[in-house]
């Protein structure tokens, strides 16, 4: 019996150091026995809850630096990376979609994740239309029209809004102001670029 706590992971579907370190986390977690659990938020209500805004919304210094980062880390992780044109975008329905399948196959919503991730910043895709999420979710093994149906209602739900509220609310709570946001044992990793530290923590305990 695994008797290590989980590791929490905090993301927007639109963030790009999101789904970098999405591709990583799981792996590393593995090789020290630990399992994930993935928690799709929005940064909109995270800003607006912080005062903070999104650090590549305008022209400054800092915020072509950080879209030039965005290329700059994906080479150095070996992670296909092609910058999307339209960014970002509303990510309701695929975290709403994520809960869903989640609640039923948590495999195939991790599956769904990667999905998502992967049609923003590989193939461009618009993944703030339901129809979009409707068929990543499809191609994934959720093809049957009952369930194509069902999710199509659920992410209308109030239900599930109310899901994703709650969990907008527990990142709050946790002390989450961005993603990627990761907790180990207590302890607070945020961007991508802590993949080392994360190493690290996991081998030794602490440092």
């Amino acid at each position: 019996m695994n008797d290590k706590a989980p590791i929490d992971f905090w993301f927007d579907f639109s963030s790009p150091y999101g789904y970098l370190l999405s591709e990583c986390i799981d792996t590393v977690a593995a090789r020290h026995g630990r399992q994930v659990r993935w928690h799709p938020i929005l940064l909109g209500v995270i800003f607006q809850s912080t005062g903070s805004h999104p650090p590549a919304g305008d022209d400054s210094a800092k915020a072509r630096y950080i879209t030039r980062d965005f290329h700059h880390s994906a080479r150095f992780m070996g992670v296909p990376y092609r910058p999307p044109s339209r960014f970002p975008l509303p990510t309701q329905a695929a975290a709403r979609a994520y809960y869903w399948l989640h609640d039923r196959d948590g495999a195939l919503a991790r599956q769904f994740a990667h999905a998502v991730y992967r049609a923003f910043f590989v193939a461009d895709r618009d993944i703030s239309a339901p129809n979009t999420v409707l068929d990543l979710a499809a191609a994934l093994g959720a093809e049957d029209g009952q369930i194509r149906e069902q999710l199509a209602a659920a992410i209308q739900s109030p239900e599930l809004k109310a899901r994703l509220k709650e969990a907008c609310d527990a990142a709050l709570a946790a002390g989450v102001f961005g993603s990627p946001h990761v907790r180990i044992d207590g302890e607070a990793f945020f961007g991508a670029d802590r993949l080392p530290q994360i190493e690290r923590w996991l081998e030794t305990g602490g440092f």
